[in-house]
């Protein structure tokens, strides 16, 4: 009996709580991270026909901001169980499972701090950034054109990793798991995001 009555006075309540979590686990599955391992990508789980219209809807109603398209900034996909487990036992040596992704975590800030610096006008800049701003571009070759890739400066400028023995052999499990490649010229090594 008191269920009817305010059930009938929280209706709209209920279903802005509805539309809330609706909402809310669109995000979630829309921004997905990849590298979970039972992770499906977003054109592979199929959303409702309702959903496609209401995102096109607003989309021409907004003004559209003049500017150059800035791409995004590829990461590193985390190592799975099964791929570390699969690596052979002499690259892995004494590494364990979490010590990998920690780097790769740290990998992803450097080349995230990097490419930031690398969007920004130059006359905006520091002095200190724009000295690392010309140390990129000088870095960069034909082969690294389109690629996003750091070395062993940016790692120890951007993170608090040293590039020492432990960080090559993770590097070394990195390329095998085919996350990273190494770009060889210039007297640099380069590791670029696969």
């Amino acid at each position: 009996m008191g269920f009817g009555r305010r059930g009938s006075s929280s209706y709209p309540e209920l279903q802005e709580l509805i539309e809330k979590d609706y909402n809310e686990a669109q995000h979630l599955e829309e921004n997905m991270p990849f590298y979970l391992p039972n992770a499906v990508p977003t054109s592979a789980v199929g959303l409702p026909a309702k959903k496609e219209e209401q995102s096109k809807e607003p989309e021409p109603g907004r003004p559209k901001k003049p500017g150059k398209e800035v791409q995004p900034v590829k990461e590193i996909p985390f190592v799975t169980v099964e791929e570390f487990e699969s690596v052979p036992a002499y690259m892995r040596g004494r590494l364990l499972y979490n010590q990998v992704n920690a780097v790769i975590q740290e990998i992803n800030k450097a080349v995230a701090s990097k490419y930031k610096i690398m969007c920004q006008p130059t006359k905006s800049m520091s002095s200190a950034l724009r000295n690392l701003y010309f140390r990129f571009k000088e870095e960069e070759t034909k082969d690294t054109k389109g690629e996003f890739f750091i070395v062993e400066t940016d790692i120890e400028e951007f993170t608090q990793l040293k590039a020492d023995k432990r960080f090559h052999s993770i590097l070394t499990i990195l390329r095998h798991c085919q996350r990273v490649r190494e770009i060889r010229g210039g007297g640099l090594v380069r590791y670029a995001v696969c």
